[in-house]
Parts: structure tokens; C-alpha cells; sequence
């Protein structure tokens, strides 16, 4: 099973397509500035996609719609 679950993720966002687009845009900040919002022994995930999904969970990021 992944973590954090989709249902979880959803209930924050509005769609699948912008979940999407947050967590690439995220994950590609991270693989850029090498900027995390945690510590990286609180990450349950190990590549980027996974710690900006889980970033989104915990409500680090906030996602501003026009």
C-alpha cells in the first residue's frame, strides 16, 4: 500500500489532475533547490514524488486556485 493514500489526498484536493500538478511542481522544487519542509528521517518515502505527496498530507502545502 502507498502512503499517504489517495482517498486521504483527495479529501484535500479537488481533483486527481491537480493533485498531480502540486505534487510534480513540488517534487521538482525539491530535486532543484534541495529544499525539504521536514526533517528527511520523518519521510516514509524516499524519492521526491512520494515526500511532496506527503508534504500535501500534512499540510505544508497550500494549494491557491484563481
Amino acid at each position: 500500500m502507498l502512503y499517504p493514500s489517495i482517498d486521504k489526498l483527495l479529501n484535500i484536493v479537488d481533483s486527481k489532475y491537480m493533485l498531480v500538478h502540486v505534487a510534480s511542481q513540488r517534487s521538482k522544487q525539491m530535486l532543484e533547490n534541495n529544499h525539504f519542509q521536514m526533517k528527511e528521517k520523518d519521510y516514509s518515502n524516499k524519492k521526491e514524488l512520494g515526500r511532496a505527496l506527503e508534504e500535501l498530507e500534512k499540510g505544508l502545502i497550500t494549494i491557491k486556485t484563481k
